[in-house]
């Protein structure tokens, strides 16, 4: 008997629990696709069990809001409708997932990451305005035409007094994998301290989509350990723990424990030089809509884009915003604490949010 004719697909001997615990010991996107192309039985198993969505799932668990998925300018997009059902409108939307998730599980190991900052939205305080902007913390130099560039928060006998750092991301949707700090050596000051946090916590999140409630005008979706930070000028690297895929673009920087003193007025002061986070842009190939109070979220994918940093625009962002929503931005965030809990010994308003600046915010 030829060898071909003794050939037999596994998926017809072993039962349905076995074959997918097999299929699921495939963490990486190009094996599945790979083994969507073994045969046709192969690619239906694949998409009729939702594998590529499952493999999104354990890669980012943020995806397990997501209420449903939307393709865009999907013309000329073949469709099938043998797959999982008897019903095709059941069978065109497992097709829909598979597409859409397989691209998404694909485009996020992109091995090119890029800074993924795109403009600074505030900080919980500063010193010296515009001298010492949150904004400095965008440019890489240190010194720039003989001037010192840094941000700095305002003094304080307290060092358990946090600060918080604010910036929008270039894409509405992106995977994070490290943020760089680099803290602020004060050469011009007798002995040239360094302004460090003692430890560094980030957080990621996106804008509310009603600004009705004044507490807070941001829903934090991850919030990451806690890492200790070196008194070094130097760029400090820290990587999460995993990746993570930040939806709504908003990042936030907390710099926890004061440990460094002014000599003029002995009060302990945080200074930054540069801020990075690292990742890949997932705009304008895929997009997001928030869904009111629950944080659930449409997932977009225009096939007519690719995953690659978008054109730069003076007047556009990761995230659409009217200016009544800007303005009521504005406005809480100068009276209001960023998302940063009470500390013993020490009162909200010593925590005011100063720093804003309304022509560069977003």
């Amino acid at each position: 008997m030829p060898l071909m004719d003794q050939c037999k697909d596994f998926l017809s001997w072993v039962d349905l629990d076995t074959s997918l615990k097999i299929f699921k010991c495939l963490d990486d996107p190009a094996d599945l696709v790979r083994v969507s192309c073994v045969s046709r039985s192969w690619r239906d198993f694949v998409v009729a069990n939702g594998l590529s969505k499952q493999l999104c799932l354990r890669m980012f668990p943020q995806l397990s809001r997501v209420a449903c998925v939307v393709e865009l300018n999907h013309n000329g997009v073949k469709e099938h409708t043998e797959v999982g059902s008897s019903h095709p409108n059941e069978c065109l939307a497992l097709w829909k997932d598979h597409r859409v998730y397989s691209y998404l599980a694909q485009s996020c190991l992109s091995p090119v990451a890029m800074d993924c900052i795109s403009k600074a939205i505030g900080a919980s305080s500063t010193d010296n305005l515009p001298q010492e902007s949150i904004d400095n913390t965008l440019e890489e130099r240190d010194n720039i035409g003989g001037r010192f560039v840094y941000w700095s928060s305002s003094g304080q006998s307290n060092p358990n007094v946090p600060e918080t750092l604010t910036y929008h991301l270039a894409s509405q949707i992106c995977v994070i994998t490290e943020i760089n700090i680099q803290p602020f050596q004060a050469h011009f000051q007798m002995g040239s301290p360094i302004y460090s946090a003692k430890s560094v916590r980030f957080k990621m999140g996106h804008l509310k989509p009603s600004l009705d409630d004044l507490t807070d005008v941001f829903v934090w979706t991850y919030t990451s350990p806690v890492f200790p930070m070196a008194q070094e000028n130097r760029l400090q690297k820290f990587k999460l723990p995993e990746p993570v895929l930040c939806i709504g673009g908003i990042l936030q920087i907390e710099l926890l424990e004061r440990v460094q003193s002014q000599e003029m007025d002995g009060l302990l002061y945080i200074c930054i030089s540069h801020v990075q986070a690292l990742g890949i842009q997932l705009s304008p190939a895929f997009s997001v809509d928030i869904l009111g109070p629950s944080g659930m979220f449409v997932l977009k994918r225009d096939h007519m884009a690719n995953c690659q940093p978008p054109e730069p625009s003076e007047n556009e962002s990761g995230a659409a915003l009217t200016d009544r929503d800007f303005q009521q931005i504005v406005t809480i965030l100068r009276g209001h604490v960023m998302g940063v809990g009470a500390v013993d010994g020490w009162e909200e308003e010593d925590y005011e949010v100063d720093d804003f600046d309304e022509d560069n915010a977003f």
